[in-house]
């Protein structure tokens, strides 16, 4: 269904909605409303463009809400009709809150997130594509995207024109410690890389954490504070300009109240701003249930990171943030957490999750894939990446390590005009 539509910087916004089932096996019970909005130049309402369909990384996180032609749009917008799809559970597509779903016992919290992987929201998709009456699209993923990419080209690669992923192929076959065991060597490269640019931020950081452990510290929301949340602001070392206000950040830490040291409510507040998994929390819930397929996750960041020492903070030991991965004790800590601890709990023991990737069907990909792919990625291993695409034919990888993983939002028209060439000339082998 069409919605409001505006016009701004020579771009019209048309906003949809669609109706999809929660369950795809069972279609005729419960519904989700879907959104997306299409972005079209202003004068392309009749063209012949071919759309392109965009899947946020995340999961969890809604889809982008552009401000003018600038970035990735700008370059897409040359050759494509935009649809910015909020995945299920996201923005304005019935979000997955610790409100939204209150009224759910624990047991059907766990079965309702069940169904807001990558299989559905690629099944939305080709909903969505049915309904718009398009015979084919393209599709650009950014991190979680490209998993979602793979599993469109799995199960429906008869409806995909062209393929373009940035920072996101996974390994489709390796069990998830695997992955983690590679990102944690990942993220004590960062780590070591920030210390030796600022040697003091770790004597700041060890004054922190250790004054975290002998008193208790509260933020705005009246959540405790500790030395994990704050270890987990390490994710931000995976986007590029970071280590700076990372620096600035650990200087403003401390305030003096009459003789006694504390934490400053500047500091603390801006601890607060960091915990999207406040607001967003299917990213906690279901940030490893992501990697499933036949097994169940058992907490792997929380295992493997057993295995790094380094990572576990004692007092008078050095400092390391932590990267993008979640645990366990974060549904006793985070306040908006804490009523979804038995989902999560029931989630990560789950054991039968369905397929996401067809290594068959991949193995005689004929859709052009091009990728940008990190070679100092602290989130996706680049190791992997590759493996992964080895074994599918007509895809391309340009490995770069002039960008982090934030190279789409950072340098978005450069890169995706980058992988617009490589799709074209791998298109052109086809034909």
């Amino acid at each position: 269904m069409q919605g409001y539509s505006f016009i701004n910087d020579g771009c019209c916004y048309q906003n949809h909605t669609f109706e999809a089932p929660l369950n795809y096996e069972k279609p005729d019970q419960q519904q989700l409303s879907i959104f997306a909005r299409e972005i079209r130049l202003v004068g392309d309402e009749k063209s012949n463009k071919p759309w392109l369909l965009y899947f946020q990384g995340g999961p969890g996180f809604p889809s982008p809400r552009p401000n003018g032609q600038s970035g990735w749009i700008k370059a897409a917008l040359k050759r494509y009709r935009v649809l910015l799809l909020d995945q299920r559970g996201t923005g304005k597509s019935n979000p997955v809150t610790h409100q939204s779903i209150a009224h759910l016992d624990s047991a059907q919290q766990a079965e309702y997130l069940t169904h807001f992987r990558a299989d559905n929201i690629v099944r939305d998709a080709e909903n969505i594509r049915q309904r718009l009456g398009i015979k084919q699209w393209a599709t650009l993923g950014q991190s979680y995207g490209g998993f979602c990419t793979l599993t469109y080209l799995s199960l429906f690669p008869d409806s995909l024109l062209q393929c373009y992923v940035t920072g996101g192929i996974p390994s489709i076959e390796k069990h998830i410690d695997h992955v983690y065991q590679a990102t944690f060597k990942r993220t004590v490269q960062k780590n070591e890389a920030f210390f030796r640019q600022f040697p003091l931020a770790q004597t700041l950081c060890q004054e922190i954490a250790t004054h975290l452990l002998e008193h208790d510290e509260f933020l705005p929301n009246g959540q405790k504070f500790t030395v994990e949340q704050f270890q987990q602001i390490g994710i931000n070392f995976g986007v590029s300009d970071t280590f700076l206000p990372t620096y600035y950040l650990l200087e403003t830490a401390f305030v003096d109240m009459n003789g006694t040291r504390q934490l400053s409510y500047e500091f603390l507040n801006a601890m607060l701003a960091e915990q999207a998994f406040q607001t967003n929390p299917i990213y906690a819930i279901l940030h490893e249930p992501c990697y499933c397929q036949g097994f169940a996750s058992q907490w792997s960041a929380h295992r493997v990171r057993q295995n790094h020492a380094s990572f576990n903070y004692q007092a008078g030991q050095p400092f390391y943030f932590t990267g993008e991965m979640t645990f366990p004790w974060m549904f006793e800590q985070y306040k908006n957490l804490k009523p979804l601890k038995e989902a999560a709990f029931s989630l990560a023991e789950k054991n039968d999750w369905n397929p996401l990737y067809d290594s068959d069907v991949l193995s005689n990909n004929r859709v052009p894939l091009s990728c940008a792919v990190y070679a100092d990625d602290m989130f996706v291993e680049m190791a992997l990446s590759c493996e992964t695409l080895s074994n599918i034919p007509n895809s391309q990888a340009w490995i770069t390590n002039e960008y982090e993983h934030n190279g789409l939002r950072a340098d978005g028209e450069r890169i995706l005009e980058r992988l617009f060439a490589i799709g074209d000339q791998t298109a052109a082998t086809l034909i």
